[in-house]
């Protein structure tokens, strides 16, 4: 099967990028790259050689107003002009803006160049999905430019100031990789053509810009304190891996305080109020820790390195209940209430075990009842 050739315009900014690293990952697709600095001769034969045509080209900041309505409107007539003079219906996808509803250069340009991608629908009856982006976030956005929330995250990322004029203005959003899995529907064939509607992509995300900083901000601190944000809510969940993106490439690592002595160390990892917290337990050949119960509190443990053995009893109970560990043999082990319990080195080197607890310790509440797990008789 001959695979389909798909030319992208504009495959050197933002969403071109995106979208690019996507489909080159793709076996059945063929993929040309055309963008401002590419041999402008080359174009024509990128366009009929094309089985489908992603125009993301634009131009959004220019030096001079002219320059919208040639870089907008004129650059998609060029490549339109060339399909109508060869006969070519070739399935057309373009990138406009939510400001093409408005009065400003910008907007008539792109709503001018809508026009231009309908017309040729309508006129050749080929498919055409034109799409009226709103504000567009994710990894690679350019900070300082025209988004906020990139700039919002460069800046914070870096400690730099922000500007919020406004806090009060409501945004709506749409993630990179929701645009671009609709992209990917489109050039599938996954989704009705239309030569008088516009796409929209999915889900929109809506929230007020002083919300948005304060939530960027808010990821900054949760590194400082060894947390996560908490990620039930999609737009979170983004806009958290969209900040990272921005890290400073020599702070991607962080340091932890690690709690050492002669038996070994203890080392809190991450910290939640609603998940707990997790933490790495290194113990020295020979060493038991533990020998605690709670009455709420529960744990998880995972040894991923050296050999031990977890030892349980019930609470007013003689028998104790053995689970060797092993980091060759990884497997979680609960730690249920109720139970005093331990963790011995029984190795020849460290002990290291991963431990879950469902809450942050509480030094007012701890919860954590000293017993022994094997008991001490007295002799008669």
């Amino acid at each position: 099967m001959t695979a389909m050739k798909v030319l992208i315009t504009g495959a050197n900014g933002f969403i071109g990028k995106n979208l690019s690293l996507t489909l080159g990952q793709r076996k059945d697709l063929e993929l040309s790259c055309y963008d401002i600095d590419s041999d402008s001769a080359s174009l024509e034969r990128l366009v009929l050689e094309a089985d489908f045509i992603c125009h993301l080209a634009g131009v959004n900041r220019p030096q001079s107003i002219e320059e919208f309505a040639t870089g907008n409107t004129g650059c998609t007539e060029s490549v339109v002009s060339i399909l109508r003079e060869h006969g070519k219906v070739t399935p057309f996808l373009i990138s406009s803006s939510i400001q093409a509803a408005h009065g400003n250069s910008y907007g008539v340009s792109k709503r001018d160049a809508e026009e231009v991608v309908f017309s040729y629908g309508r006129d050749c009856g080929v498919c055409v999905y034109v799409y009226r982006l709103p504000n567009v976030f994710g990894k690679w956005c350019r900070p300082n430019y025209n988004s906020a929330v990139a700039t919002f995250c460069h800046n914070i990322a870096h400690d730099l100031p922000i500007q919020v004029n406004d806090p009060s203005v409501v945004m709506n959003l749409v993630y990179i990789d929701d645009v671009v899995a609709s992209f990917v529907a489109a050039i599938d064939g996954r989704l009705a053509s239309d030569s008088v509607a516009f796409r929209d992509v999915q889900p929109v995300h809506t929230a007020k810009l002083g919300d948005i900083a304060e939530l960027i901000r808010s990821f900054r601190r949760t590194r400082q304190e060894r947390g996560v944000p908490q990620l039930d809510d999609p737009f979170v969940k983004k806009l958290y891996s969209t900040y990272l993106s921005y890290l400073p490439v020599r702070e991607f690592s962080y340091p932890l305080k690690m709690n050492v002595d002669d038996r070994g160390s203890f080392t809190e990892f991450l910290r939640t109020p609603d998940r707990g917290q997790v933490s790495v337990n290194i113990s020295r050949p020979g060493i038991t820790k533990g020998n605690h119960w709670h009455h709420t509190k529960n744990e998880k443990f995972l040894v991923v390195s050296g050999e031990g053995v977890i030892r349980f009893r019930k609470v007013g109970s003689d028998d104790v209940i053995e689970y060797p560990v092993s980091g060759a043999k990884l497997e979680v082990v609960d730690i249920p209430t109720g139970y005093t319990h331990n963790i011995s080195n029984t190795g020849s080197g460290d002990l290291v075990t991963v431990m879950w607890c469902n809450e942050l310790f509480d030094p007012e509440h701890p919860d954590t009842i000293f017993e022994n797990v094997e008991r001490k008789h007295e002799k008669d």
